[in-house]
């Protein structure tokens, strides 16, 4: 009867510590979402405030060089949950760039492997003269300060994927959509162009299954 009991109290004490094991970790998630959303509208406010004086200077630059279109660009990307959105960035490409892009690869059999392989092309010969300097120092991307204050992204997370990747993510899909996409996150501050989509994903996926506070500290200041 003793022994029963004592069973019993030991299963009793386990359960209680499971749950309190659960609470502890849903306030932790709840407490690390809402200081992230925070300092993610604090980092966009800011942000907003900054990008109209450098939409005008590259505005000049660009009719200086000749290139009167659009210094916008928008694109569809693949957000949290696989919910759809229009990505902001200062465009450092030719205007016609999607059309160009399927000209070089029909043209170029060793351009279209290297795209296959890291989904990018490490001389893209669409970036203008002004597009390399600003995406040199990543000014290209400061408009998704714009996303980062609707909710769209966030500072830190993983890349915000093309729609036309989904099928190319594969297993690792599913992990990676479970966080908000960010400016920058985990596969830029660890390999950026020196690693391969696959590894790319599987740095991402990591992030996903390990995101927290001090792993966004490390990255922010990285």
């Amino acid at each position: 009867m003793n022994g029963d009991i004592r069973i019993m109290n030991k299963y009793d004490v386990e359960g209680k510590v499971a749950k309190f094991e659960r609470v502890e970790n849903i306030l932790s998630k709840a407490l690390y979402i809402f200081t992230k959303r925070t300092f993610d509208i604090f980092c966009g406010l800011v942000g907003a405030v900054c990008i109209l004086p450098l939409a005008g200077i590259i505005k000049i630059c660009n009719l200086l060089t000749g290139d009167k279109e659009s210094i916008f660009y928008t694109q569809k990307r693949i957000g949290l949950d696989g919910k759809e959105f229009n990505l902001y960035k200062f465009r450092s490409m030719v205007p016609n760039a999607e059309e160009k892009l399927k000209e070089l690869l029909e043209k170029d059999e060793a351009l279209a492997e290297e795209y296959r392989v890291n989904k990018k092309l490490e001389n893209d010969p669409r970036i203008t003269k002004i597009g390399k300097f600003i995406r040199k120092t990543s000014l290209d991307e400061t408009p998704q300060l714009l996303n980062v204050l609707k909710g769209e992204m966030s500072l830190i997370g993983n890349r915000p994927y093309l729609p036309s990747e989904k099928e190319d993510m594969g297993e690792y899909y599913g992990d990676i959509i479970k966080t908000k996409p960010g400016i920058t996150g985990y596969w830029q501050v660890e390999g950026r162009s020196n690693t391969t989509f696959d590894e790319r994903l599987r740095l991402e996926q990591y992030y996903s299954s390990h995101a927290n506070m001090k792993m966004d500290m490390k990255i922010f200041f990285k």
